[in-house]
């Protein structure tokens, strides 16, 4: 029940200031998001990379209002590329972007995100690696579907998001996975209403083993988003009767979640890779991912008290 209200909040500015003066909240913070810059950040991919990791690497921010923003995060990504081109981490490190942040909500916002996301894509594709495209409400959900084709065309390796709890996503699923996209699929992060998802969680968790299954029989590269030990064992005995080799599909979790199983899983073999994200608007990001888990609730609380 805490997750709806804890979306909600993470609308408010009034939360916005609260949370962000709590002098508790910066080192909280910074188990989820270890930088605010891309110099901050690149050694935390090195880390990564080291230990056998693959990365997903984020800069937050949503709240776009001006056509200057929208360039300016494209910008921003353009910088990561550069970076990681010249420590040679392009190939361990793909991008995951929120097309909100490319001016997606604006007047004439579909061409104008497509712009700014075009080059980013072509960046990384020179690098060697790719961008994923995250899902987000689901008012926008058919104009990043639209991007995501029109973007394949000339980089088929580009991919997206879906998510389990709504009710169109079994169908999004069997349309990627018989055009051979990369998919990621995650549980779903926003407050949807009751006629668009599934508000219960035993069968948000039911569709996603059943869209799992989709994906895993399809032509595409399945990338599940989940810490959830279940899940992790479903997705293993679906990909064996599939057939699946362990470089033909890859999990991803939570930068500061479960660390341990991140590495586990790649010693396994497994292609693990770390969701990483940085930046100076973190507020949004980080209050999904209180909303997404209880655990995440109750160890911001905790650690409130405990500096009280």
């Amino acid at each position: 029940m805490l997750g709806p209200v804890i979306l909600a909040a993470s609308r408010s500015d009034r939360m916005r200031k609260i949370v962000s003066a709590a002098p508790v909240t910066k080192p909280v913070v910074n188990r989820f998001i270890p930088g605010e810059t891309v110099d901050q950040v690149v050694p935390i991919v090195r880390d990564l990379a080291a230990k056998g990791l693959e990365i997903t690497l984020d800069v937050v921010g949503e709240d776009i209002t001006t056509v200057e923003q929208s360039h300016a995060a494209r910008d921003a990504y353009l910088e990561l590329i550069e970076q990681l081109k010249e420590l040679g981490l392009g190939e361990r490190a793909e991008m995951s972007v929120k097309l909100s942040m490319f001016g997606q909500a604006l007047e004439g916002g579909h061409e104008l995100a497509l712009a700014n996301v075009r080059p980013v894509v072509e960046a990384a594709a020179a690098i060697g690696t790719t961008v994923t495209l995250d899902a987000e409400d689901h008012t926008t959900l058919d104009s990043m579907f639209a991007i995501h084709e029109e973007l394949r065309k000339d980089f088929p390796q580009t991919g997206c998001v879906i998510q389990a709890y709504l009710f169109r996503t079994e169908e999004d699923a069997r349309r990627l996975a018989a055009n051979g996209s990369r998919v990621r699929i995650v549980k779903g992060a926003y407050k949807e209403p009751a006629e668009v998802a599934y508000q219960v969680k035993a069968e948000i968790d039911q569709a996603y083993v059943r869209i799992l299954k989709t994906l895993m029989d399809g032509e595409g590269y399945p990338m599940i988003g989940s810490h959830d030990p279940r899940l992790i064992a479903i997705t293993q005995e679906l990909a064996r009767r599939a057939g699946r080799k362990l470089d033909e599909y890859e999990f991803q979790m939570l930068y500061g979640i479960r660390s341990e199983e991140h590495v586990r899983l790649a010693a396994e073999g497994h292609r693990m890779r770390v969701y990483t994200a940085y930046g100076t608007d973190w507020y949004g990001y980080f209050m999904r991912r209180l909303a997404e888990k209880p655990a995440n609730l109750l160890f911001f609380v905790r650690s409130m008290i405990t500096k009280n």
